[in-house]
């Protein structure tokens, strides 16, 4: 397993069941992001900076992406 992916503090939303069907997500030491799939933690993960990741947290909140 990648250094990353055992050294980060990774979490699930509260809201998730107790499946290994989530996202995960962790904060990374520059202040970005890491997300990864709960169903394969040795796969790949996603970084993203802290730009990039509130970036997504806003149109997310703003309700772009509802169906």
């Amino acid at each position: 397993m990648e250094p990353l992916q055992t050294e980060l503090a990774w979490r699930t939303s509260t809201f998730s069941g107790e499946h290994d069907n989530c996202v995960e997500v962790a904060c990374l030491p520059d202040g970005g992001w890491a997300v990864r799939d709960s169903k394969d933690r040795r796969g790949a993960v996603l970084e993203f900076t802290a730009v990039e990741w509130n970036a997504f947290v806003d149109v997310v909140k703003s309700g772009e992406f509802d169906g």
